[in-house]
């Protein structure tokens, strides 16, 4: 089989090792400066000319599968042999294929037969990268170990998470087979007696699977995120001993849209709370200081924010800084760093480590989330966590947790006007985000802390143990 591969960055990354070079004609890509250059020795094209070469299936690798579907179709490709990286397994002799399993901090020992415990509960990561759900799962496994649990921590992919996983004396198994196999494939597995499956990524894993074990499935993707997935399939997997929890409710209508006759129950994550004696980021005083933080892309709407910017009278845009904290080498970064070019109070930070994240927030006088869609983002409770109040828009799920002018601000999704109103607002009464942002606290520890965490997660683990 002959195959095209449209999209040469994070999930080309993750995915080409199931390829072999032969077998690829081209890497297409819409990136004017990757076209025409190579990529472990393949060429990228254009799209339009990447079509042209004789081909089987395409494969989109990215999660922009809708408008990366519609542009091949519009370029004539029948949409029977538009795939996306969800569906590789359908395409590969997984055998033949078959990558070694990494095992660290002693998870060799715990996965070999005969090793069944009552208490040994496997947590299955799509990656060990430092995002939010791969830290609710460290958090999680960090409580479930003090409690008394025998713990192993799986990876479909390695990353920097290891080592915090092991410094905190947590096993960790990195299978790259999670990507494409089941759970009766992975047979490993079976020596535990609880899974608990981290976000959307392991619906294939759950097409089939030993039902005897019971399983938690963590969901903290909203609708954006299924749209590479075979909706059938949803309804396929058994049900039995199968608990579905979502991080808040945009998680929870996102699947329940898809099969809405299973319940899904809430599962906050939890964030750690830290010193508040923190260094203070060195930004110009006498200025307000909002701050965005997230990966530059269409999904975040850091171009709404600047649109809202455009709508605010210069002398008060020129009281404040607005900070873009995140990946910005995108070509949708390039779009919103060319928007706000001749706005001088616009600022770029790039990727910057958590340190970094938390000095920011601790020093921020507001963050601004205008996501088309957000689960739950972490940062919002990191900031929250700070005392900082939050401008969110009401696609993004903590915005459910929000009494807007109260401890926080809420807007309707691309409504850049209403979002240019709650910044001025904040602009004019300065003194006012004192009082929200100790209301914001309030949310956190109600909702986010530690605390409430480990009693909610320990409810919903001993509950699948007694039945």
């Amino acid at each position: 089989m002959k195959f095209l591969l449209f999209g040469t960055g994070d999930y080309y990354e993750r995915y080409k090792k199931w390829f072999h070079k032969n077998d690829i004609v081209a890497l297409i890509d819409n990136s004017l400066q990757k076209q025409h250059t190579t990529l472990d020795g393949i060429d990228i094209l254009p799209p339009e000319e990447g079509i042209a070469l004789p081909f089987d299936v395409v494969v989109i690798l990215s999660f922009y599968v809708k408008e990366m579907r519609l542009q091949l179709i519009k370029l004539s490709v029948a949409e029977d042999v538009i795939y996306h990286f969800y569906d590789l397994h359908r395409f590969f002799d997984r055998e033949e294929l078959k990558q070694p399993l990494q095992c660290f901090g002693g998870a060799k020992e715990l996965i070999g037969p005969g090793n069944q415990s009552e208490k040994q509960i496997l947590l299955l990561s799509q990656d060990l990268t430092l995002g939010g759900p791969a830290i609710a799962l460290f958090h999680a496994a960090e409580i479930l170990m003090r409690h008394g649990f025998k713990v192993v921590y799986a990876s479909m992919l390695d990353g920097p998470l290891r080592e915090r996983l092991l410094s905190a004396k947590i096993p960790v198994v990195v299978d790259a087979n999670l990507q494409l196999a089941t759970m009766q494939e992975a047979e490993w597995t079976n020596c535990f007696s609880l899974l608990i499956c981290n976000t959307i990524n392991f619906h294939v894993f759950l097409q089939r699977r030993n039902n005897r074990i019971p399983v938690v499935w963590w969901l903290h993707d909203c609708e954006f995120f299924y749209d590479g997935i075979d909706k059938e399939s949803l309804k396929r997997i058994d049900r039995k001993n199968l608990k579905i929890v979502s991080v808040g409710p945009v998680p929870q209508k996102a699947f329940q849209k898809f099969v809405p006759d299973v319940p899904v129950d809430r599962l906050l994550y939890g964030v750690a709370d830290i010193d508040k004696s923190a260094a203070y980021e060195q930004w110009e005083q006498n200025k307000l200081h909002f701050v965005t933080i997230g990966f530059l892309e269409d999904i975040k709407g850091q171009d709404l924010l600047v649109q809202a910017l455009r709508r605010l009278p210069q002398n008060m845009r020129c009281k404040a800084e607005f900070w873009l904290i995140g990946h910005d080498k995108t070509l949708f970064a390039q779009k919103v760093k060319e928007m706000s070019g001749w706005m001088p109070e616009v600022k770029f930070a790039g990727s910057v480590n958590r340190e970094t994240i938390h000095r920011m927030l601790h020093s921020a006088d507001v963050l601004v989330c205008p996501s088309r869609q957000d689960s739950m983002p972490t940062v919002a409770a990191e900031a929250m966590m700070h005392s900082v109040p939050c401008i969110m828009s009401d696609a993004a799920g903590t915005a459910a947790y929000i009494r807007d002018g109260v401890n926080g601000f809420v807007f309707q999704s691309e409504n850049v006007e209403e979002l240019s109103v709650k910044i001025n607002w904040c602009l004019k009464h300065h003194d006012g985000l004192y009082e929200i942002g100790i209301q914001a606290r309030k949310i956190y520890e109600q909702y986010f802390s530690m605390n409430v965490f480990e009693k909610n997660l320990l409810h919903i683990v001993n509950g699948m143990f007694t039945g």
